[in-house]
């Protein structure tokens, strides 16, 4: 057995990992070639509480639950209730947004691979009864377009609350019923709920802020369920990820997901291509499915590796989160199954010069404005969270650096990852900023 196989070895360095980038608590499952799920907690579940995190505390696992609400679609297309190119207005006839051929053409493959166009970060609270996803659809009408769909690529959470919708349709059930009647009870998973009142039942973890402190907040509204608001304990998760590579846990193909659909425009950090809910890169040259999840102060990482037989979930509260499972990744997945982990991007040995006047200007799309300046002949952005998420995130300013004609690296002073920033043109003639996964129109 590897050290990094024996879990006895991740009780202490999930902990002196967590201590050097200030997470307040994490917990680690994860599972190789068939064997036993391997789990580990490090820290608090809430500093104000000092509550410790054990390897049953539940934590939330933000966007992941889009992979969730992917297979929920997929398991009602191999039951022939609807198939990939089905627009959503033949299963939803309510369904609108602003741009009628958008209305008329947007289909289940547009949501799941976010290619809808959608301006999709709509976090608006619908209340918490049944009718909440059906109110959030009535809502969607008031949405704008990015691009046509099918012609771009951009992180789209409304896609899949409408998605969702589709599911409460067909099934008959709520959401988060459904979850559970076609995941949850199947596979057995009993530290995994939706809802705050189910989430009580055990001992749950609570965000914290860039400063440390607690968040005030715990989650996020009802109505954002199929996008982000599944609670699990990490080898709950690592179940669901290994139902993904066994024919029948499931799906009877759940390759099907995780087969490329659409590239990325910013295949820099995160995903090069989209499959149906996962994004997927590439590790040592083996494909890697994977899902992250951000909610208020919690974020959490499901790593699949089909050819290594390998799921890894990482779930934390807080602190220098990316650098984390950066961390943790690496050592873990080169000692469990021979593969490294692809090296975090850095700046050229050798400055790039280029003409950053042509990109100055406003991006804006729902819930963000991103405001790019030329400063000393350096380009210079400020990121600034706007509607329902003010408030929720922190404005952020950083200096980019050229990697080349269209590719910047960005970081905050004290981090020590570098992100990606993509400018585009697309054939329309319509300017772009890709960044966090979404296309961002300049607008003046």
């Amino acid at each position: 057995m590897t050290p990094c196989a024996d879990i006895s070895h991740w009780n202490s360095r999930l902990k002196a990992l967590a201590d050097e980038f200030d997470v307040p608590g994490a917990s680690l499952a994860f599972s190789h070639q068939r064997g036993e799920t391997l789990a580990c907690a490090s820290g608090v579940l809430n500093r104000s509480t000092a509550l410790p995190a054990s390897v049953d505390s539940l934590f939330q696992i933000g966007s992941i639950t889009k992979v969730w609400t992917a297979t929920q679609l997929m398991l009602l297309i191999e039951q022939g209730q609807l198939d990939l190119d089905t627009p959503v207005v033949s299963v939803l006839p309510e369904f609108r947004v602003r741009d009628a051929q958008a209305t008329r053409t947007v289909t289940v493959r547009h949501l799941l691979t976010h290619t809808s166009g959608i301006d999709g970060d709509l976090f608006v609270d619908t209340g918490r009864g049944g009718d909440c996803l059906q109110r959030y659809v009535e809502a969607c009408a008031e949405l704008g377009q990015l691009f046509a769909p099918g012609s771009g690529q951009s992180y789209c959470n409304a896609g899949f609350v409408i998605a969702g919708r589709i599911v409460e349709r067909l099934t008959g059930l709520g959401w988060d019923a459904a979850l559970k009647a076609q995941i949850i009870e199947p596979l057995g998973l009993t530290h995994t709920c939706t809802l705050p009142e189910e989430a009580l039942r055990f001992a749950t973890a609570l965000g914290h802020g860039d400063n440390g402190a607690p968040v005030d907040t715990w989650g996020l509204p009802r109505s954002i369920g199929p996008a982000g608001l599944v609670c699990a304990r990490a080898s709950d998760v690592v179940a669901f990820g290994r139902a993904h590579l066994t024919p029948g846990a499931l799906l009877a193909n759940p390759q099907t997901l995780r087969t490329p659909q659409v590239k990325v425009p910013n295949p820099h950090v995160d995903a090069e291509q989209w499959g149906l809910g996962w994004g997927l890169t590439t590790w040592d040259g083996q494909q890697v499915a994977f899902h992250g999840g951000d909610t208020i102060g919690q974020h959490a990482m499901l790593w699949v590796l089909p050819a290594t037989d390998t799921v890894v979930a990482l779930l934390t509260n807080g602190g220098r989160t990316f650098e984390f499972q950066h961390a943790v990744a690496s050592e873990l997945f080169q000692d469990l199954a021979g593969v490294s982990v692809s090296a975090p991007l850095a700046p050229p040995t050798q400055p790039v010069v280029v003409n950053t006047a042509r990109f100055a200007g406003v991006y804006e799309r729902a819930g963000s404005r991103i405001t790019a300046t030329v400063r000393a002949g350096a380009l210079r952005l400020c990121t600034e969270p706007t509607g329902a998420l003010e408030g929720l995130a922190p404005s952020r300013e950083f200096t980019l650096t050229a990697v080349d004609e269209h590719t910047f690296l960005a970081r905050h002073d004290e981090e020590s990852l570098w992100d990606a920033v993509v400018f585009e043109t697309a054939s329309d003639g319509t300017d772009f900023l890709h960044y966090s996964g979404r296309a961002t129109p300049k607008v003046r």
